[in-house]
């Protein structure tokens, strides 16, 4: 049996997390002097100590630790470990976004390069038949992992997408939100069946005046054409925004390795005003 501050030393954690473990009934003491109230430790504790050290360095809160020790289920411990990496990549892809706009303001700022010029084209967008998944999602970067769950979706039903289909995000926020965006992604499909019968299945509208602009480059060129609409609505005051955004991924990761020649198209319902 070891002392607490023993422990504490052997395994590299302070006596503060030994002592907070034991509070959220993550590791007890094996033994208690009921006389001093000094903590003992059991070899055989080495092992689940360890196990609850490796899961919060990945990632994981104390709620999750205790479900995962409680279950004792390896295949219960390997989806949450995959959903842990699908997180961390997720955070991953943020950081190096971040990264890209820092490295681009500089390049803009050493080498004096103007802004990027968008094009704005008001357009009318016909009804489509599509098939959707909508979704509260923790924020836009695990869009992807939406459209995962869609693909997922798709083949339990055993429907099959039309290839080169056009796919499209529809935002029904009707303003920014830094968590929990609503977002829906379609698949445009034929009117025939299996599709009508499908409950994924829903006509999205026909919008008259959709306010479209053409981005080119990395995804980090999308920031800067919100701003270029935001002063072309200055401009043209006849229009004010109206109804959810769409975005459709011309070319992207899937179908294009350069991302200089990613092509995202940014559409924005507007209406002249009264």
């Amino acid at each position: 049996m070891f002392k607490i501050g023993e422990f504490s030393k052997l395994m590299q954690v302070s006596v503060r997390m030994l002592r907070y473990y034991d509070e959220a009934g993550l590791l007890k003491p094996a033994e208690i002097d009921r006389f001093t109230g000094y903590r003992f430790y059991s070899t055989a504790q080495i092992q689940q100590l360890q196990r609850i050290i490796f899961l919060r360095d990945s990632g994981f809160a104390v709620g999750e630790i205790s479900a995962l020790l409680k279950r004792c289920d390896d295949n219960y411990t390997l989806s949450a470990l995959d959903q842990k990496r699908e997180e961390a990549q997720i955070a991953i892809d943020e950081q190096r976004k971040k990264i890209s706009k820092i490295e681009a303001a500089i390049c803009e700022l050493r080498e004096g390069r103007q802004p990027i010029h968008y094009e704005v084209l008001v357009k009318r967008i016909p009804a489509y038949p599509t098939l959707c998944l909508r979704r509260i999602i923790p924020n836009y970067f695990h869009e992807g992992m939406l459209w995962k769950e869609f693909t997922e979706q798709v083949e339990r039903e055993k429907l099959e997408v039309p290839q080169n289909t056009l796919n499209f995000a529809v935002y029904h926020d009707l303003e920014y939100k830094e968590t929990d965006v609503d977002v829906e992604v379609c698949a445009v499909v034929n009117e025939t069946e299996p599709y009508l019968s499908s409950p994924m299945f829903r006509m999205v509208e026909e919008v008259s005046t959709m306010a479209c602009m053409m981005v080119y480059g990395p995804f980090e060129n999308i920031g800067p054409a919100f701003a270029e609409f935001a002063r072309w609505l200055s401009e043209h005051q006849t229009y004010r925004m109206s109804g959810f955004n769409r975005q459709i991924c011309h070319r992207g990761p899937w179908n294009e390795e350069v991302e200089d020649h990613y092509l995202t198209e940014i559409q924005i319902p507007v209406e002249i005003r009264d």
